[in-house]
C-alpha cells in the first residue's frame, strides 16, 4: 500500500476540514443614512393636492381651538385606543388623506414604516395607523419642524424595532403652502434604515 509523505497528508487534512466547515455568511449590509435624495422623496409626497386640501380644512375647522380642547381631544384618542367605539379615531382614519398615506406606504414596499401628517397645532389629520396621541404639539416632531419654519427637515434618533432588529428612523418636515410658501402643517415619515441600504446596494449593482 502506498503511504502519502506528511506533507502531503496535512495539507490533505487541512483541505478536509476546510470543506467540512460551513460557509461564511456574507456581512450584513450597514444602515443606510437619510439622504437629500430620500427627503425629496417625502417632500413629494406631502406636496400631494389629498394633502394640502386636507391640512387646510383641518387649520380652517380648528381655528378657535384652546390648548383646554386640544388637551381634551388627545385624551379623548387614547381612551378611544382601549375602546371598541372609537369615533375620532375612526373619523381620522377614515379620510380622504389617511386612504392617501396608506397607499403610498404600500406602494413603498417596506421602506416605509408609517407616516402621518398633522395640522397647524400638531394635531392629526390623517394617518398609515392609529398612533400612541392624537397631539403632537408638545413633540419634537412638531416643535422643531413647523415652529422652525417651512423648509426645517428633523431626522429623529436612530431606534431599533425588537422584533425584526431593523433600524427604524422617522424623518419630520414642515409642510407648506406652495401658493405662499408659509407653513401649514408638517409630517412624519419612518424609514426602515435596513430596506433602505438593500435599496441602494441593489440599485448600484
Amino acid at each position: 500500500m502506498r503511504l502519502f509523505s506528511l506533507p502531503l497528508l496535512t495539507a490533505i487534512l487541512a483541505f478536509s476540514m476546510m470543506l467540512g466547515q460551513p460557509a461564511q455568511a456574507a456581512d450584513p449590509v450597514a444602515p443606510a443614512q437619510i439622504d437629500d435624495a430620500l427627503i425629496e422623496q417625502i417632500r413629494t409626497i406631502a406636496s400631494h393636492s389629498t394633502v394640502l386640501i386636507s391640512i387646510k380644512a383641518q387649520n380652517e375647522r380648528h381655528t378657535a381651538l384652546t390648548q383646554a380642547d386640544i388637551d381634551a381631544l388627545d385624551k379623548q384618542w387614547v381612551e378611544q385606543r382601549k375602546s371598541d367605539n372609537q369615533p375620532l379615531i375612526a373619523q381620522v382614519l377614515g379620510s380622504p388623506l389617511s386612504g392617501y398615506l396608506i397607499r403610498e406606504m404600500a406602494q413603498s414596499r417596506g421602506l416605509i414604516v408609517e407616516m402621518f401628517v398633522m395640522d397647524n397645532k400638531g394635531l392629526n389629520v390623517g394617518q398609515s395607523s392609529i398612533t400612541g396621541d392624537y397631539w403632537q404639539g408638545d413633540e419634537a416632531k412638531y416643535q422643531k419642524t413647523f415652529l422652525v419654519g417651512p423648509d426645517a427637515v428633523f431626522p429623529d434618533k436612530v431606534s431599533v424595532e425588537k422584533e425584526t432588529g431593523h433600524h427604524l428612523q422617522q424623518v419630520n418636515l414642515t409642510i407648506k403652502d406652495p401658493a405662499d410658501g408659509k407653513p401649514v402643517g408638517a409630517i412624519t415619515v419612518e424609514i426602515d434604515l435596513d430596506m433602505l441600504a438593500m435599496r441602494r446596494q441593489q440599485a448600484a449593482r
